[in-house]
């Protein structure tokens, strides 16, 4: 492991390709969405280990070998279990079930295992103080690190200190051979192609020496033969059952736990979660949704009947025992939201409207009035009535699609639907109302990530950067809102700066007006800074003297970012450090490492290490 030098820039363009992966279908579609997902939770991770003080640049990493040294294990766990991962997702997602044969199967349900492991034992070693992570940055890998390790409890374990000894020392014949019979019956892991010194050294045949080597490269270090032998044989008893047992719903699953809801209840944001996982996330002082990361506006938990009713259906179905049901009758509601889907489609534009407006209604009061809606078909005729002619039509349609959105499994389904060419027409030649509700959609739609790539690909980003100019105040908030999630995918942010976003942001930095957007101008600057087109277009809009000017007098937050946008630009660049240094930066920096926050501190302390270091070698 010690050999895998792959710096942060490189594993995120693996990050960013498992990202593009899609298993629409298949044996393998819930272990792929679920693996996708927890490794694009670790984005932010790595862009701020690239953008650290302790990380070489490409040329000291070639000369030097620090960041894959024994002190940087847990990085070379990191970097084979994401390209293992890329492997194992592509693979998933080509299987056929009819086509492959049954040891096929079981070698990706192996592969599943022993990469969910990797991952869990890479991010478990991981040393936050050393890179200077931020606190929102560890809340997404220690969201990452809970999935993974529910995974593994379903899974089964596969750690053995022992095992992996014996692989990397000469064996007896008769101790080899026991072993490697053992090891016929597991599939051959992801690495069974790259050679190892523990290859040479077992006496087995060639296809033996694959799978024993290759299984010792996933193993940890804590268990013995006999608890490997158990594992094997857990293995190989869950593969030939796993035609026979039921694949769960993914909307029945708990974001959190994994497991199948027994009292789903729905937070602020709109997701749903099972009370007592999301109850303890609070109890622990988690601000923010486990799922969206958005703020939590407040932490009421709100039963979710319907889908407690779907579950409860389901588990009398197929046998299962659950407890609880549906204490609420929707038979009234779901006859009365049909008969309103059937008049979108009437070719009365009254009652188009009419209609409209009473899904509008419902579709804002409640997630169970979202579920009904959607299950009556209304997405895919809401989303023909976004390029109506009549005006008042395309506001409400696209108002009623806004609100849809806020549920997330209807996201998938406005997706499906083609929306957002849809949408992104309204966002360009709609009323004001519909550019800002257009807007507000795409950032729903953006919450989930294999969205943010589509969306950035359809055109959005200009027509987002024109509202965000030349909108009315909304308009240009919700504009700031959905352009910042999007730039959050490392793809997209070449396509914001190509479209002009980073004039009006500096714009915003100066404006003291009652509806001034420095906070959000100051955001979105802060996630494009590490991006070398951003940096190039902020040194020429002239921003930095006013961010050293926000670094003295501004909001708390705001002195953060304009810390940490300065340290983006300055890192790695000696004429920089020298120009923010000419401007007065020294003083505002000293103040703020004293009384800023903890990631201002941390950006201040770094910003006057490398001054300091600049000055002594110019002296």
């Amino acid at each position: 492991m010690a050999g895998v030098a792959v710096s942060p820039a490189s594993l995120l363009d693996v990050i960013a390709e498992i990202a593009e992966i899609s298993a629409n279908t298949g044996v393998f579609k819930k272990d792929c969405a679920d693996l996708a997902r927890r490794v694009c939770l670790l984005t932010h991770l790595v862009e701020e280990i690239r953008d650290s003080p302790q990380t070489p640049t490409e040329e000291e990493s070639d000369a030097s070998s620090s960041l894959v040294s024994c002190e940087c294990d847990w990085w070379s766990d990191l970097v084979v279990g994401l390209q293992a991962a890329k492997r194992l997702l592509s693979a998933a997602t080509c299987f056929q079930a009819r086509e492959s044969s049954e040891g096929a199967a079981k070698r990706i349900s192996f592969q599943f295992q022993c990469v969910t492991w990797k991952l869990e034992k890479a991010l478990g070693n991981l040393p936050y103080d050393r890179y200077d992570i931020s606190d929102e940055v560890r809340e997404h890998v220690e969201l990452a690190r809970l999935q993974l390790r529910r995974a593994m409890q379903r899974y089964g374990s596969l750690n053995s200190k022992k095992f992996s000894t014996a692989l990397s020392e000469p064996m007896e014949r008769d101790s080899s051979s026991k072993v490697t019979e053992k090891l016929e019956c597991i599939p051959e892991t992801i690495h069974s192609n790259i050679p190892s010194s523990d290859e040479k050294k077992l006496e087995s045949p060639p296809r033996r020496k694959s799978s024993s080597a290759s299984l010792a490269f996933f193993l940890s270090k804590d268990a013995d033969i006999e608890r490997l032998e158990k594992a094997i044989t857990k293995t190989n008893d869950d593969n030939s059952k796993k035609s026979d047992n039921l694949t769960i719903p993914e909307d029945f699953l708990c974001p959190i736990s994994l497991e199948l809801m027994k009292d789903p209840v729905i937070v602020s944001t709109g997701q749903t979660y099972e009370r007592s996982y999301i109850q303890r996330w609070i109890d622990c002082g988690n601000l923010r949704c486990p799922k969206t990361q958005q703020k939590l506006g407040n932490f009421a938990l709100t039963p979710n009947y319907v889908l407690r009713s779907l579950i409860s259906q389901w588990c009398t179905k197929h046998n299962i025992e659950q407890p609880g049901g549906c204490t609420k009758n929707c038979d009234g509601e779901v006859s009365k939201i049909r008969a309103l889907v059937r008049k979108l489609s009437t070719r009365s534009i009254q009652d188009r409207r009419t209609a409209l407006s009473e899904i509008r209604s419902l579709s804002k009061r409640s997630s169970d009035n979202r579920i009904l809606i959607a299950e009556a078909g209304a997405i895919p005729v809401l989303v023909k009535l976004l390029t109506s002619e009549d005006v008042e039509t395309q506001e409400k349609a696209v108002t009623c699609v806004l609100n849809l959105s806020i549920y997330e499994s209807n996201k998938e389904l406005i997706m499906l639907a083609g929306a957002v060419t849809s949408i992104v027409q309204v966002l360009r030649a709609g009323t004001e109302e519909a550019k800002e509700n257009a807007a507000a959609t795409l950032f729903s739609l953006s919450l989930a990530d294999e969205n943010k790539i589509i969306i950035g690909a359809s055109g959005a980003i200009p027509a987002l950067v024109n509202l965000l100019e030349n909108g009315s105040v909304r308009g240009k908030k919700d504009a700031a809102t959905a352009l910042f999630n999007l730039c959050i995918y490392e793809g997209n942010k070449g396509r914001a700066v190509r479209a002009g976003v980073v004039n009006p942001l500096v714009k915003m930095l100066s404006d003291n007006s009652s509806h001034r957007m420095v906070t959000e101008a100051l955001t979105i600057l802060s996630v494009l800074a590490g991006n070398k087109d951003a940096k190039t277009a902020i040194l020429r809009a002239n921003a930095v003297p006013t961010l050293i000017a926000l670094l003295q007098k501004d909001q708390p937050r705001n002195r953060e970012n304009a810390a940490a946008i300065l340290f983006a630009i300055c890192k790695r660049d000696k004429e920089k450090l020298i120009l923010i240094g000419k401007l007065g930066a020294v003083v505002p920096l000293m103040e703020l490492s004293r009384d800023g926050t903890e990631r201002a501190k941390r950006k201040a302390n770094s910003l006057l290490e490398l001054l300091r270091n600049s000055s002594q070698k110019l002296c």
